[in-house]
């Protein structure tokens, strides 16, 4: 069985990725990030989808790193390294689609800290969740140490981090971690219904729009730069068919017929405004 499970319902709208090693709880191998982020790439160029979830098979969502390797899984340079190009080529605050972590049980390790990177997180009531790398003599990474502190907070984030303590699914969503916890049988039917949400009720380049926005916004402590970048966004959106659509069909009260897409129309990361000509005094 291949160690990534993949869905499309081109109906619905949206694909499942499912981690697929239930034996292993879903340990994390090179292989496994390869085949995630490969496939994150390829579903990014499939205007079928407008959605991605990614859960775990089995009782788990992931374990975290395959230890199988004994002491040296870490001190090689070539552990990870069959992941590396696909996930240069799909970080994930670069595509235009949602992804939606949904947090079928434990997550950790690299299993905490890879949702950390995507768009909407749920969990099930089963669902704990630890950034256990201080307890096995590593340091956390996949961008953790600087996403966290903005989820939760730098003081949570250092907790979270320096003890490496497992947390349940009601401390996840007191600190931010996941929007919502739903019980354990009903994820995957609440992921779904979130995805196919975003496939029949939004335009596919509003989306992407907002995605790419919203992650560029984390990079900025100025508001005024904050300010002047959505608003070119917005004043570009404005001016594009599918706003002239949204209007139209909210007047005539029937389903819009969106013409753009993510991939080939809305705005890429390296796209958004960087710096306005003159901040002034605002």
């Amino acid at each position: 069985m291949p160690d990534l499970l993949v869905d499309i319902d081109a109906a619905g709208g949206f694909a499942t990725l499912t981690l697929n090693r239930p034996d292993k709880l879903n340990a994390y191998t090179g292989e496994m990030g390869a085949l995630l982020h490969g496939n994150l790439a390829e579903l990014e160029r499939d205007d079928r989808v407008r959605a991605i979830i990614v859960t775990g098979a089995g009782r788990a969502f992931c374990a975290g790193a395959d230890l199988s390797g004994g002491a040296g899984t870490f001190s090689s340079d070539r552990s990870f390294a069959a992941a590396a190009s696909p996930e240069a080529k799909a970080r994930p605050w670069n595509l235009g689609k949602p992804i939606i972590a949904a947090l079928n049980g434990p997550a950790v390790g690299i299993g905490a800290t890879l949702p950390l990177q995507w768009d909407i997180r749920l969990a099930s009531d089963r669902a704990r969740l630890g950034f256990v790398f201080t307890r096995r003599g590593i340091a956390p990474e996949m961008l953790s140490t600087w996403l966290l502190p903005r989820i939760v907070g730098f003081s949570r984030a250092m907790e979270l981090l320096v003890t490496g303590r497992i947390i349940n699914a009601d401390e996840m969503l007191a600190a931010g971690l996941v929007s919502r916890i739903v019980p354990h049988d009903d994820l995957l039917r609440v992921a779904q219904d979130t995805a196919r949400e975003i496939a029949r009720d939004t335009a596919p380049a509003s989306v992407a729009a907002v995605k790419r926005l919203l992650w560029r916004q984390l990079m900025d402590s100025d508001p005024r730069i904050a300010l002047f970048r959505e608003t070119e966004v917005f004043n570009w959106i404005g001016k594009q068919p599918d706003a002239g659509e949204g209007v139209r069909a909210f007047l005539d009260k029937r389903a819009p017929a969106w013409t753009m897409t993510a991939r080939d129309d809305a705005p890429h990361t390296s796209d958004l405004p960087e710096l306005p000509p003159d901040l002034g005094e605002g």
